[in-house]
């Protein structure tokens, strides 16, 4: 029996031969548009760079159908007719040509500075054309065309001369590519040109019209630091370092500027504790001078750090600069680095200012290692003066201090610097303002007290050194264990465990300047707890004043600030293991004065 095969010729393709093929579709015709696209691309490129070319072969036409003494530029050196920029329209879209033009000093014939000597180096004109398509997008860059024009006639002497100009980085290296800007409105016609400096930096002018002091020369690059030349007698800079430039007939001149690339300075102002000091004014002054009698510095400005105390500084040329505060409430009293700030080309620094409020005149001290320059941390100083005043700081080490209990409890954070977190009833406030002593009930006084401190906030993870404190009067009647303190830490500003210099709760701070134990490094918080007591309730032990002493990173190195002088001559005397003792007279005769020493090993 035969077999017959069906064929259901309605039969159609499946849902995934359909999805298949249209994916297949959309690839080749992608494939065929990209390719479309890209050689619209290449024939658009084809043809904006023949638009250039025929653009090119316009002006250079226009050039050898000029006299010779008119082939130059407007303002230009050699001077001429021909614009430095102009901007024409071909085929729909915008061109910008730059022109310039150069004497060139062939050496067929010697050279302006060689053996033997030309004295007419302009040997011919060369003509550089730069065409930009400004309406093509950035993808289309600009193309140079150079052509050669000499002149008909036989050289006659020069009546001009030449201008060697040379660019160098901060460590001597050449600069090609410099943007040179020379301008002599002293000369007719004036002169205005921009050029570049070549491989070595250097920019030759053949033939550039002789002018006393008339070449004022602008050196500069993207990224770069500016470098220039200043009229004599202007009225900011009347005796500058390098004054406006000299051509002399036949005469080569020679002159050299110095750029580099910029750098940024990212400031904070702090008090010792990190908070931002909002606002803070300061003065930086660089090292580089452009003028003398008077000095006239390359940099100096006036400057404020934000509400946040930062402020970010772009743009900046390397040079040493120096800082000095200007503000109404606050002292610099460090900065980290010193305060003396060298800025190398091509980095971003960090500088922090440290500030107090005003107290008074103040001196700052910086103390140096005399043969490295660097800040000299735990060296002592000490400042004697008039009224015999004496006092005795250390480098790198904060302090906080409490001197007046007056206002009462309740303080939970150091704020009001008269007022504490909590007493037991039995310590005295107020009878003697400024001080603490056992609250006398009729004609005696209670047999112990104790008063806790508000938290005081260094700012940062600290190395607490030393407890200190003052006693007013101590009499032997109290015993000898009348003052007590323990100190609590931590970095949760919750966890308060108040322990004496062992560590341990059944330990006291029983003497002053007691050392700290290590086991507090590395904590931000600090909270006292003073006790009081005496042998003999008709005495009393009387506290003018707490203070520990730390070290963070809001402490300025090698610094130490003395606040609340009166003018006149001190006596600075600093002293450190492993060092020379050194002392130096200081003139105290305004609010801030800045005195810098150094110490040897």
């Amino acid at each position: 029996m035969e077999k017959y095969i069906k064929i259901n010729k309605n039969e159609g393709f499946s849902l995934i031969e359909t999805i298949f093929a249209i994916f297949i579709f959309i690839a080749i015709a992608t494939a065929v548009y990209t390719g479309f696209v890209g050689i619209q691309k290449v024939m658009n490129v084809i043809r904006v760079k023949g638009i250039m070319t025929n653009l090119a072969n316009e002006q250079f036409e226009i050039s050898r159908n000029l006299s010779y003494q008119d082939v130059g530029t407007i303002s230009g050196i050699p001077a001429g007719v021909l614009s430095q920029n102009k901007t024409v329209s071909r085929d729909n879209k915008n061109f910008n040509i730059e022109t310039t033009v150069r004497s060139v000093d062939d050496p067929f014939d010697g050279t302006f500075n060689g053996t033997p000597r030309d004295l007419s180096p302009g040997d011919m004109k060369i003509v550089e054309l730069t065409i930009t398509c400004t309406s093509c997008g950035a993808s289309m860059s600009s193309v140079s065309f150079t052509t050669k024009i000499a002149p008909k006639n036989l050289e006659t002497a020069s009546t001009n001369g030449a201008l060697v100009i040379r660019v160098f980085d901060a460590s001597g290296l050449p600069v090609s590519d410099a943007e040179v800007n020379i301008i002599n409105n002293n000369v007719n016609p004036k002169i205005n040109l921009t050029d570049n400096t070549d491989i070595n930096g250097t920019l030759t002018i053949v033939d550039a019209p002789p002018s006393s002091n008339g070449y004022q020369i602008i050196v500069t690059k993207t990224g770069y630091s500016t470098d220039r030349t200043y009229p004599v007698a202007g009225p900011e800079n009347p005796h500058p370092t390098k004054p406006n430039v000299t051509v002399v007939i036949q005469q080569v001149t020679q002159i050299s500027f110095t750029i580099d690339k910029t750098s940024t300075i990212n400031f904070s102002t702090v008090n010792n504790q990190c908070t931002p000091t909002s606002g803070f004014d300061f003065n930086m002054i660089g090292s580089k001078l452009i003028g003398t009698i008077p000095n006239t510095y390359k940099y100096s400005n006036s400057l404020i750090t934000n509400n946040n105390g930062e402020l970010s500084l772009t743009g900046i040329e390397w040079d040493t600069y120096t800082l000095s505060g200007i503000d109404s409430l606050y002292d610099i009293i460090g900065t980290s680095p010193l305060l003396s700030l060298g800025i190398n080309p091509n980095v971003v620094q960090n500088m922090e200012i440290v500030t107090a409020p005003k107290n008074g005149n103040r001196l700052l001290v910086v103390v140096r290692d005399q043969s490295t320059g660097l800040p000299i941390t735990d060296a002592v100083v000490t400042l004697t003066g008039p009224s015999n005043y004496s006092k005795t700081l250390t480098t790198n080490e904060g302090f906080l201090t409490q001197t007046d209990w007056s206002d009462g409890n309740g303080q939970e954070a150091f704020g009001a610097y008269n007022k504490f977190l909590i007493q037991d009833g039995n310590i005295d406030t107020t009878k003697s303002t400024g001080n603490l002593s056992l609250k006398k009930v009729s004609s005696n006084y209670l047999p112990s007290g104790n008063i806790t401190s508000s938290t005081f906030d260094t700012g940062s993870s600290s190395h607490f050194r030393q407890i200190i404190w003052s006693s007013i009067v101590q009499p032997p009647q109290t015993g000898t264990l009348s003052v007590k303190i323990q100190i609590a830490t931590n970095n949760d500003n919750s966890t308060w465990n108040f322990v004496g210099p062992n560590d341990t709760s059944s330990t006291y701070f029983t003497s002053t300047n007691q050392n700290i134990n290590s086991s507090h490094d590395g904590d931000r918080y600090f909270r006292y707890r003073l006790y009081l007591s005496t042998e003999n309730t008709l005495f009393t032990p009387t506290i003018s004043d707490v203070s520990f002493t730390y070290t963070s990173s809001c402490i300025p190195p090698g610094q130490v600030s003395f606040s609340s002088l009166s003018t006149g001559n001190y006596t600075v005397s600093i002293s450190k293991t492993g060092y020379q003792n050194t002392s130096k007279t200081v003139s105290i005769s305004s609010s801030w004065t800045k005195q810098e020493m150094t110490i040897s090993p």
